[in-house]
């Protein structure tokens, strides 16, 4: 019996002793670190439209919206160029899609059946916002108003700070004699789109 009082206090002191060598072992030193003022800060989608096409991006140059070009005296196989510069004043690269806006109302005789929009890249080396022959890139297609508005033009990618420019060509085929002296208002519109 003793025996076994003494093997149960050998080990209720074996016991004592490695809980006191845990406690000394958890008791020692101890240090943190810590990352303080964590900032996260969202980009943005911006798209602007340069009001003079000879001027650079000066902030003072860059709109939201520019007045549409008013053509008169619209007849057989008439064409005319339309000049548009795009800046990403965003910090996403971008794709840029166009389509064209109306309502019925403003296009009461459906002239948006025979008017047409063709668009081309334009690279204006020389920043005189005229078009020279070797500034003017392959076509995007060329859609009457209605399928510009349905199915809109891809107009490619283009990174922050960068410059687009477009020539949009209008143009018309055939006319009928009904459509003599009829008017029409449409607004086209550029999405950016993050890539």
């Amino acid at each position: 019996m003793q025996r076994i009082k003494r093997k149960l206090l050998v080990f209720a002191v074996g016991i004592v002793v490695i809980l006191g060598l845990i406690g000394v072992a958890y008791a020692g030193f101890s240090d943190k670190g810590k990352v303080l003022g964590s900032s996260f800060s969202i980009g943005n989608a911006d798209i602007k439209l340069l009001s003079n096409l000879t001027q650079g991006v000066e902030t003072n140059n860059l709109v939201d919206e520019i007045p549409g070009p008013a053509f008169t005296n619209i007849g057989q196989n008439w064409l005319k160029d339309y000049l548009i510069k795009l800046y990403n004043n965003g910090t996403y690269k971008m794709s840029v899609v166009s389509h064209s806006y109306y309502e019925t109302a403003n296009d009461p005789d459906d002239l948006r059946q025979y008017i047409f929009a063709e668009i081309f890249p334009w690279d204006d080396v020389n920043n005189d916002g005229l078009v020279t022959g070797d500034e003017i890139g392959a076509s995007v297609g060329k859609k009457t108003i209605i399928k510009w508005k349905t199915e809109g033009f891809s107009l490619g990618e283009f990174d922050p700070g960068e410059v687009l420019g477009f020539i949009v060509r209008f143009s018309t085929e055939t006319l009928s004699d009904t459509k003599q002296g009829k008017q029409a208002l449409y607004d086209f519109e550029f999405d950016s789109i993050e890539l």
